[in-house]
């Protein structure tokens, strides 16, 4: 029996670990970056695992330097008490100076917010996708989804149409 091969919209070599589902229905997404983590050791073994949730987080730039915040990083459980990590750190990102730069002025100008949507490993390393976001407020996310629902009914119909039923 052949296995199927999961449906990924990640390029290859990259290997998704988790996602903010809520970032993409709470903002509307203007712009996406990718940035690097820095961690310790007991971290990548918890990512590794999965051990990680985004649903609280977003990146703040202080002092020059990008950081993101309110990432929860599991304790990985087979780590020394000594060797272990802090879950709620505060987490460096890596990104170039004008990026940064760049990041903070538009986002002090336009009162976006840098929300994480996506973290993975992209050969090795540990990424975050973060986004330029504007907060929707209820009745944009009703709109949004009515849209939604009513594209979905129209490819159903289109499809019936076309199936001759």
């Amino acid at each position: 029996m052949a296995r199927s091969k999961p449906r990924s919209d990640a390029p290859s070599g990259t290997k998704l670990i988790a996602a903010n589902r809520r970032a993409r229905r709470n903002y509307e997404i203007l712009e996406t970056v990718e940035a690097g983590l820095v961690l310790r050791g007991s971290e990548v073994k918890s990512l590794r695992e999965a051990h990680v949730q985004l649903g609280d987080a977003f990146a703040r730039i202080d002092d020059g330097e990008a950081w993101l915040v309110s990432m929860h990083i599991g304790v990985y459980e087979h780590a020394q008490q000594h060797s272990g990590h802090e879950p709620e750190r505060r987490r460096k990102l890596l990104m170039h100076r004008s990026e940064i730069d760049r990041l903070r002025q538009i986002v002090d100008e336009q009162h976006l917010s840098l929300i994480p949507l996506s973290l993975y490993f992209k050969d090795g390393r540990a990424k975050v996708e973060l986004a330029l976001a504007r907060g929707r407020k209820t009745y944009d996310k009703r709109q949004v989804l009515a849209e939604r629902d009513a594209a979905r009914e129209a490819a159903r119909a289109i499809a019936r149409a076309g199936r001759g039923g």
